[in-house]
C-alpha cells in the first residue's frame, strides 16, 4: 500500500457544504500495509525483500522509489495491470484526522498472478532467516500463496511469522506464530469474549495449527501461548498513548525480526511489546529504531529500580 499524506490548516468552513477547507501545506509519502512491516524491519537494521502486488500505475512508482530509498529489496514485486496500487490518503490539520480516501481492488488475485508471486516467494526463502506474512484482505494472500510461503519456511527451517485477517483466518496451518489480536480471535472463533486462559488459548491454538500463538490485547498487553508452557501474560509498557496507528505492524516486525537474529518467542514477543509502548507514543505511522526500543528498556528498568 502507498499512504498519502496532506498537511496543512483549517481556516475557515466551506461555503458549498458544512465542511471545512484545509489550505493544504504539506505532502508526504510512506510505505503502509505490508510494505509499512518491511519499513519497519529496515528501522531496526536488517534487511528485507518485499513480494507483493501492484497495480501498473503512477502509486507502483511512487511505492518503489519510497521503498528503494528507504533500502527495501523491491525485486520480489509482482506488477498486475487489472487491478490498482491500494493508496490511501489521508487529510490532516493540527494533528487532526480530517478525512481519509481509498483507492484499491480487494479482489482475490489471479491464479497467473499467484504462481508468479509464488516463484518470488520460492527464491526469497532461499536467502533470509525469516518469512513474515502480513494479511490486509486486499486479495493477495490467497490460499496457494499462504501454503507456499508456509512450506517455503519450512523446507528451509526458517521461522515463520502469520499476521492475519478475517478472510483466510484459518488457512495458516503449519506456521510458526500467529498473530492476531484480540478482536479478530474472538470474532473468527465465534466466542462473545477473548480467549484468556490456558485451555481456551490452547484450543484456540490447536485450531488455527500454529506452534506458537501471540495474541495482542491493546492496552493489556500480549499473550503467549507455545507448545509446551502455559499463556505467558507480557503486560503493556505504561506510555502515554497518543496515537494507536502502526502499533500491530510494529509488533510484527519486531517479533519477526528479533526471531531471525536468534531470539526466542518470549524474547521477543517482550521487545516487541516495548517497540509498541514506543509507537503509540507518536504521531502517525512511524517505523522504531533500536536505540528508541534500547531507551525504552533502559526506562523502564530505571522506574523499577526508583519504586
Amino acid at each position: 500500500m502507498l499512504d498519502l499524506y496532506l498537511t496543512g490548516e483549517v481556516g475557515r468552513i466551506s461555503p458549498e457544504a458544512p465542511v471545512p477547507v484545509v489550505q493544504v501545506e504539506h505532502e508526504a509519502s510512506a510505505p503502509g500495509g505490508a510494505a509499512n512491516v518491511a519499513a519497519g524491519v529496515v528501522a531496526l537494521g536488517a534487511g528485507c525483500e518485499l513480494v507483493g502486488v501492484v497495480g501498473d500505475d503512477a502509486a507502483a512508482d511512487q511505492l518503489i522509489d519510497v521503498l528503494e530509498r528507504m533500502g527495501i529489496g523491491c525485486h520480489g514485486l509482482v506488477s498486475d495491470p487489472s487491478r490498482r496500487t491500494t493508496t490511501k490518503t489521508r487529510v490532516m490539520a493540527r494533528h487532526q484526522h480530517v478525512v481519509r480516501f481509498d483507492r484499491e481492488s480487494d479482489m482475490d488475485i489471479s491464479e497467473d498472478i499467484a504462481d508468479k508471486l509464488m516463484a518470488r516467494l520460492v527464491e526469497v526463502a532461499e536467502s533470509v532467516d525469516v518469512i513474515v506474512l502480513e494479511d490486509y484482505n486486499k486479495g493477495v494472500l490467497v490460499t496457494p500463496v499462504i501454503r507456499s510461503a508456509i512450506d517455503a519456511a519450512r523446507r528451509s527451517e526458517l521461522p515463520s511469522v502469520a499476521d492475519p485477517k478475517f478472510r483466510r483466518f484459518f488457512e495458516y496451518r503449519g506456521v510458526h506464530l500467529f498473530k492476531p489480536n484480540a478482536a479478530e480471535l474472538a470474532a473468527a472463533l465465534g466466542l462473545p469474549a477473548v480467549p484468556r486462559d490456558a485451555g481456551e488459548l490452547g484450543r484456540a491454538r490447536d485450531r488455527v495449527g500454529c506452534e506458537h500463538l501471540l495474541l495482542t490485547l491493546a492496552g493489556e498487553g500480549m499473550l503467549l501461548l507455545g507448545p509446551d508452557d502455559g499463556p505467558q501474560h507480557i503486560s503493556a509498557v505504561a506510555r502515554d498513548v497518543f496515537d494507536v496507528s502502526g502499533a500491530g505492524d510494529t509488533v510484527t516486525a519486531v517479533v519477526a525480526t528479533a526471531l531471525a537474529a536468534g531470539a526466542s518467542e518470549s524474547e521477543a514477543a517482550v521487545i516487541a511489546n516495548y517497540a509498541a509502548g514506543v509507537e503509540v507514543s507518536k504521531a502517525g505511522v512511524v517505523p522504531i529504531r533500536p536505540e528508541e526500543v534500547l531507551a525504552a528498556l533502559e526506562d523502564d528498568d530505571n522506574d523499577r529500580e526508583s519504586t
